[in-house]
């Protein structure tokens, strides 16, 4: 008796280091391309994290214009490079990045572990050709509105990168326990305990929450600074995020239930306290909402 098997071909794929390499690329340039949605990625059918299509390095090298245009999309600038992209003081471009209007894509501790913002280039110099953003950039002074928020301290330069930053990691997710992982990642203990009540399926969670960006060793003072840049802090950034975990633990619950002893039944247990609906501008619909206010 003779007979068949069906098997799925496989995908030719090669790590991000490779496909880097094969590239031309530094890392840091190819993991930004991934970061930003330029380069596809798969998962590891061997659970090795991340890998890359060969059909993938294929269509970006049949490009005309690459690598150079590529690396135009993934250059980033400091504060100072930052002002020159966009023909305004440092100071300015400051204050900009401080109230939203420009977003950092990346951060890093220098030397002092003081936290240094990137931004895209491509994004800033796009900011800058746009005649609206004129009176921004050029006016002798900025709005009152904006004035008045610089004078009580905003600063949404770390909600705006973890808003970017949450994009990619919810980009990443390949099920429902990876995008309420992601999703955890931005919260602290406390949050994550009064949402996630049942200890299997909060341990289970933890398994899904990716760690900060690699700033040093764990409990190091840098290691602590990023850990709390990672974490949200303004009620309304929270109260979102609260919202949107609560729900994609709905789904992970239906689709994928936590594993637990044989035998042992989930407990019902009261639900999460509703969230309230955000009043506060979010970093996204903030330009809006100055020029509103200052109008």
């Amino acid at each position: 008796m003779t007979g068949s098997t069906l098997t799925r071909p496989q995908q030719l794929t090669l790590t991000p280091g490779r496909a880097a390499r094969e590239l031309g690329l530094k890392r840091n340039e190819f993991d930004l391309g991934v970061h930003l949605g330029h380069i596809r990625t798969v998962p590891d059918e061997g659970g090795g994290g991340r890998r890359v299509p060969r059909t993938e390095l294929d269509r970006l090298r049949a490009a005309d214009d690459f690598p150079e245009a590529f690396l135009q999309r993934v250059r980033v600038v400091g504060t100072t490079e930052g002002a020159d992209v966009m023909d305004i003081p440092v100071g300015r471009f400051t204050r900009l990045a401080r109230l939203g209007v420009v977003a950092p894509v990346r951060f890093y501790l220098n030397r002092y572990r003081a936290v240094v913002w990137l931004y895209l280039a491509e994004e800033l110099e796009q900011f800058t050709a746009d005649e609206r953003n004129t009176p921004l950039l050029h006016a002798r002074r900025i709005p009152e509105g904006m004035r008045g928020l610089l004078a009580e301290g905003v600063d949404l330069r770390p909600r705006n990168w973890r808003a970017r930053h949450r994009e990619f990691l919810l980009r990443m997710a390949d099920g429902p326990w990876e995008s309420a992982g992601a999703l955890a990642a931005f919260l602290d203990s406390a949050h994550i305990a009064e949402l996630v009540r049942d200890p299997y399926e909060r341990s289970y969670l933890n398994r899904f929450r990716p760690l900060p960006p690699d700033q040093g060793a764990p409990g190091t003072p840098a290691a602590q600074l990023t850990e709390k840049i990672m974490t949200a802090d303004d009620p309304d950034e929270i109260s979102r995020l609260r919202a949107d975990l609560a729900r994609a633990m709905e789904d992970a619950r239906t689709l994928r239930p936590a594993p637990r002893p044989a035998g042992e039944r989930r407990p019902t247990m009261p639900p999460p306290p509703a969230e309230e609906a955000a009043s506060r501008p979010t970093p996204r619909g903030l330009m809006g909402w100055l020029r509103r206010s200052s109008a």
